[in-house]
């Protein structure tokens, strides 16, 4: 894996040239031949693919230049696509001098003013000479310097991570899967000291857990042991808390597991107790202030029309808001108990019996109730109250004045989570006026939680593992423009009829409306590809197409899709691609195109030629629903135990006994490495020895597949 930190930083923006926008990649294939005249270079131009639409059909008419010295030649121009095929061999005599550079740059031809660049690529002289280049080249904008406008059209602070990686086939991974379900069945949690899982919470940085513990919980969640693996980190992290005020505080791997797990598990339910009291805020948009610093008298009409309000209205008008909004978000929370996924219930349960065996002090009563709403209120409710749009509650940011209101209400809950235990303290002490209600309302959290975690034995036994498995339910829902089969002599606006659409597990079915009875479906199983289609090849945007296919030998089917715009577009390929992640036998091309006598992306007359483009298996938008991918996960969790492969060896493999040590070093004070275990059991060695046996096995798979991927590098077309 490959990982580059790009951009932190601030950037001014500035203002684009059209003709630096490019993208796309171009094939050549270069020689320089030595004849009785001199050297001579031959270009081969054979194509370019995923070039920029600058025509309004959505498609551009190009052709290539290429410059040699101060020589060049031109392809042809190829009309109306963005997937052009020349197949043009140029040939340029050098010319006396220092030797030159190649450039290579593509042009979309029009009729009337100036062409439109589209990208370049060149080659220095000494690459040649030495490597001729031959394969598929990206083409860059021209290069020029940067104007920089000095802020005066705004900054933008952007975080840039890229991530490569390679995901092998299941079998390879089924090895360290094994190790990580028997870490949470076998050894006592606080003793573990070589299990994957003991051997992760040590050697995970702080940047990196959230991803890990959503890996694993995901990875847990698919074997029906997310309870065993919860259960798992909260003793090792109850165990080595010695003050209970600092219970689950920190972002360690224990509490980033439970709330991720909150969040792949209940947003339903959090949706549920929320979304109404959420949605009022936004449609009455209210103004609300407690702390004197903020409070802007301008705005009280919206208040009162009985003229301005002094500060001390304002606050009071304002606590009645406040208090108005407080009091059903309090009544929907405290009333969930029995509306929480099991999964949730049980794992609080577990959790509270954990802290209850470690805190049993009279004086420690509080610990087993914070425990919990540490995580339900301050991690979960509080969270969502702030941020909406994160958590699914709206579609869109609240403005500055709904998301102020936002902020309070959510600090209220905190304080609430906190059960009351820091109101009075620190520097926000306006907060004062709705101490009163926060502490009437504490005496019923504690009711709540005492009921949540109530979980009867028959729910109990076995359901934890059922409760998890996510049902085979419909994921996505709506409208949308489905193509005729064949349409021969029907214009596009007529060829596309509205239809309904269900998406679960299983189908894709659509129907003439929500009500009608009678459906048609194509089985998730058979889906090959999900992809965006080129907006020229109906002079329609927002298309996609499924590309299916029944059995092995059965023949390709596309459907076309239209949807209402570019979000709903993405939402549909992100749903259709997760339902088919685990299909076999996916597609590595496909066309963009439509095919009408030839595929108008590519131009090939064959209906059943090679893709030209291709596919994309990924998602286009990560949501809380992201569907189980236990090979990208526990390739993830290898990665990260590939970090402690020296310390494993160092603490457990080897020979540290006093003996050895005094023979390794006889004129020093001490043989033992820094932070070895000469006490290492023998369970210990045998454990750690197992766990880098697997580890190297998957290091040998990884070097096998990247030695079959470079074997079958070469220049070609892309094919399925």
């Amino acid at each position: 894996m490959r990982t580059r930190w790009g951009i932190d930083s601030w950037i001014n923006l500035s203002r684009v040239d059209p003709d630096a926008e490019v993208q796309g990649e171009v094939r050549l294939a270069v020689q320089v031949l030595e004849g009785a005249r001199g050297r001579c270079l031959r270009c081969h131009v054979l194509q370019a693919r995923d070039l920029a639409p600058r025509d309004s059909s959505g498609t551009s008419d190009p052709f290539a230049r290429v410059f040699w010295g101060s020589q060049s030649l031109e392809t042809s121009t190829i009309k109306k696509t963005r997937f052009p095929r020349w197949d043009e061999v140029l040939e340029l005599r050098e010319e006396p001098g220092p030797p030159a550079p190649l450039r290579v740059e593509v042009w979309d031809w029009d009729m009337v003013g100036k062409n439109d660049f589209l990208g370049m690529v060149e080659f220095p002289p000494q690459l040649l000479q030495q490597n001729p280049p031959d394969g598929w080249f990206r083409l860059l904008p021209f290069p020029k310097a940067e104007e920089d406008s000095g802020g005066s059209l705004g900054a933008l602070r952007l975080k840039v991570r890229l991530t490569e990686d390679r995901v092998l086939p299941s079998r390879h991974y089924q090895p360290l899967t094994q190790l990580l379900m028997e870490s949470v069945q076998q050894r006592p949690a606080e003793e573990d000291t070589t299990s994957p899982l003991a051997l992760l919470e040590e050697l995970t940085l702080g940047d990196c857990r959230q991803d890990l513990a959503t890996k694993l919980v995901k990875l847990f969640l698919g074997q029906g042991l997310a309870g065993p693996f919860l259960d798992y980190l909260t003793r090792r992290e109850v165990a080595r808390t010695t003050d209970p005020n600092t219970l689950f505080r920190s972002n360690s791997l224990a509490s980033k597991s439970v709330e991720q797990f909150m969040k792949l598990v209940g947003m339903p339910y959090l949706h549920e107790v929320l979304k109404p009291v959420i949605s009022r805020i936004f449609e009455e948009r209210k103004y609300m202030e407690l702390d004197p610093s903020k409070i802007d008298l301008g705005r009280t009409r919206r208040i009162s029309f009985k003229g301005s309000m002094s500060e001390e209205h304002v606050r009071e008008a304002s606590l009645g808001l406040l208090t108005g909004y407080l009091g059903p978000i309090v009544d929907a929370i405290v009333g969930s108990a029995d509306h929480c996924p099991p999964a949730m219930r049980l794992a609080f349960q577990q959790l509270r019996r954990r802290v209850e065996e470690r805190f049993p002090q009279a004086e420690h009563q509080d610990v087993k109730y914070l425990a919990i709403s540490g995580f339900l209120f301050l991690r979960f409710f509080a969270p969502a109250i702030l941020t909406p749009k994160l958590f699914h509650l709206r579609e869109h940011h609240a403005d500055p004045q709904t998301s102020r209101s936002l902020l309070l209400l959510a600090k209220a809950v905190q304080s609430i989570g906190n059960l009351g235990q820091q109101l009075g303290q620190g520097k926000e002490l306006w907060m004062a006026p709705l101490h009163p209600f926060l502490l009437q309302s504490i005496s019923r959290v504690r009711d709540f939680l005492d009921q949540l975690v109530d979980v009867s034995e028959a729910e109990e036994s076995g359901c934890l593992a059922r409760a998890l498995v996510p049902p085979s339910v419909t994921v996505r829902e709506g409208y949308l423009l489905k193509r005729k089969e064949e349409p021969a002599g029907l214009a596009t606006r007529f060829a596309f009829k509205k239809r309904y659409f269900w998406l679960s597990g299983e189908t894709l079915s659509y129907s003439k409306g929500p009500e009608c009875q009678i459906r048609h479906s194509l089985p998730v199983a058979h889906i090959r590809a999900v992809e965006r289609v080129d907006e020229g090849a109906f002079q329609l945007p927002h298309v996609m197409q499924v590309v299916t296919r029944a059995g092995a030998g059965g023949a390709l089917h596309t459907t076309y899709l239209q949807c209402k715009n570019v979000n709903e577009l993405n939402h549909w390929l992100s749903a259709l691609r997760k339902a088919s992640a685990p299909n076999p036998d996916k597609l590595a091309a496909c066309h963009p195109g439509a095919f009408r006598a030839r595929w108008t992306c590519c131009l090939h007359p064959e209906r059943s030629a090679p893709g030209c483009s291709r596919t994309h298996s990924a998602v286009t938008l990560g949501d809380w629903s992201d569907p189980l991918d236990p090979d990208a996960e526990v390739q993830t969790v290898y990665r990260q135990l590939l970090l402690g492969r020296d310390q494993i060896r160092m603490k457990f493999l080897e020979d540290l006994s006093p003996d050895a040590a005094q023979e390794a070093d006889p004129g020093g004070d001490s043989g033992t490495p820094e932070g070895a275990s000469p006490t290492a059991s023998s369970g210990q060695r045998e454990a750690a020895a197992r766990l880098l046996e697997v580890l190297e096995a998957l290091d040998r798979a990884h070097e096998e597949f990247q030695q079959q991927e470079e074997g079958e590098e070469a220049p070609g077309p892309l094919r399925p």
